[in-house]
């Protein structure tokens, strides 16, 4: 028998005869007797382990509470580890020269933000199309959206004419994006102007109007389409000129856009980080660099292998335009223009300027179905008329630097090792936290 159970009984023989073990306890035993604590692990599996090995039955939340508190003996609370950034960040500097970071404190050296940009994404961001991406899907605070948004502009991109940035109309960003790239062209995240539109204009007629204006690449296509939804919509023909047509349309965009439209790319980073966010910030940053090393190591392999001058996508692209455009006819103007043909159809290909009347090419940069008639006739590569930010040599340079791990060889200097970085206030909700967002109609409709 023993004294006392909080003293003297070891934790198995604690949880065994006591059906109400507190979840701390729970955690303990299955910490150190059953199993893993990793992001698949789910408080079903954490009930019925214990079950299995120590006939410990325990209900859906008492479960969840006891895997929580698993992860925190395993892994520490998503509060620790701020301390320990100073440090990180030099550790990984030093194995990645040219990398820029910014780590910001309080006048009470308590954290405030966080930037980093790998040297490897640096030296990418030269070969890759002038677009960036800015969510505001956790930003609350202008301040917050102009300080990322400076830290970017000192460690890679310029602010100048060419450069295009697509963010939701969330105003912290449009304020920030002001100040800090005045001469950049800002365009919206059509994704989100279409969930806005089906919440509140019902009908898929709307939507597919909406889309059509979106996706034209010629003013008189645009303007057709416009007023078709003027006459059936008026209402959403007014909520769409307030948006502002030169932000969600081609055709009136100002810079170039390619054919991203959509701050997706952003929303996905959240999805795939979503597990790691409760992590404390040192193993959040860790999971981050492991992620983003294997994802430039398997990007440059692939690039190297890549059979065709250009990449994947973009080749089967084009091979999908190849049949109609056999179908059109071709007739020499002069020497650099020519005139295409198919029924009353009639389009003029320049090829000095790398242009066509579709205005497909121009925006795209890659040949429309015009553009490779034309080059099949004058037996011209397609690939010597698409924007070299699309051929794989340009595709292996942006991911031909490693990022690597940090680096343990030497001693972390003592101005580094007493630099203060404390713990942030804390804002915890009330409720279980959110780590994914619910699904929206447009996902729903996919």
């Amino acid at each position: 028998m023993c004294r006392s159970e909080s003293s003297t009984c070891s934790v198995t023989d604690h949880s065994t005869r006591s059906r109400q073990a507190t979840h701390e306890i729970l955690g303990v035993l299955y910490k150190d007797f059953v199993g893993g604590v990793g992001p698949t692990v789910l408080p079903m599996h954490v009930a019925e382990a214990l079950r299995k090995q120590f006939q410990i039955k325990i209900e859906y939340w008492k479960a969840y509470r006891t895997l929580r508190h698993a992860r925190i003996l395993v892994r520490g609370t998503p509060e620790s580890g701020y301390e320990l950034l100073p440090a990180y960040l030099y550790m990984i500097k030093r194995a990645n020269l040219g990398t820029y970071t910014r780590l910001e404190v309080d006048d009470a050296q308590r954290f405030k933000y966080l930037f980093i940009a790998f040297s490897a994404s640096i030296n990418g961001f030269l070969y890759m199309r002038k677009v960036m991406v800015v969510d505001g899907i956790f930003a609350r605070e202008i301040q917050r959206d102009t300080s990322y948004c400076h830290n970017s502009r000192c460690c890679v991109i310029p602010d100048d004419e060419s450069l295009v940035i697509i963010s939701d109309r969330h105003q912290s960003i449009v304020k920030a994006i002001s100040t800090v790239y005045p001469k950049a062209s800002r365009g919206i995240c059509t994704y989100h102007l279409y969930m806005n539109i089906l919440v509140r204009f019902r009908g898929r007629e709307a939507f597919a109007l909406v889309r059509k204006a979106s996706n034209a690449y010629r003013l008189v296509d645009f303007q057709a389409t416009f007023d078709q939804i003027q006459q059936l919509h008026p209402k959403l023909h007014s909520y769409l000129q307030r948006a502002d047509v030169r932000l969600w349309t081609h055709v009136h965009f100002p810079g170039d856009r390619y054919n991203l439209l959509t701050s997706n790319i952003a929303e996905s980073m959240n999805n795939v980080l979503s597990k790691a966010r409760s992590l404390p910030i040192v193993q959040l940053l860790e999971v981050v660099r492991a992620m983003m090393t294997r994802w430039f190591s398997e990007r440059r392999t692939d690039a190297m292998k890549l059979p065709t001058s250009l990449t994947r996508g973009v080749e089967k692209l084009l091979e999908s335009r190849v049949e109609y455009a056999r179908m059109l006819t071709v007739q020499d103007i002069e020497a650099d223009q020519v005139q295409v043909t198919k029924g009353s159809s009639v389009h003029v290909v320049n090829l000095r300027h790398l242009k066509c009347s579709c205005r497909r090419f121009d925006l795209e940069k890659l040949p429309c179905a015009h553009a490779i008639a034309v080059a099949e006739s004058r037996n011209i590569s397609r690939i010597s008329i698409s924007h070299a930010y699309f051929h794989k040599l340009y595709l292996f340079n942006s991911y031909s630097t490693a990022i690597m791990p940090r680096d343990f060889a030497l001693p972390i200097p003592e101005s580094v090792a007493t630099e203060v970085c404390a713990l942030p206030i804390p804002k915890q909700q009330p409720c279980r936290p959110k780590k994914s967002r619910f699904k929206s109609v447009l996902e729903k409709m996919a």
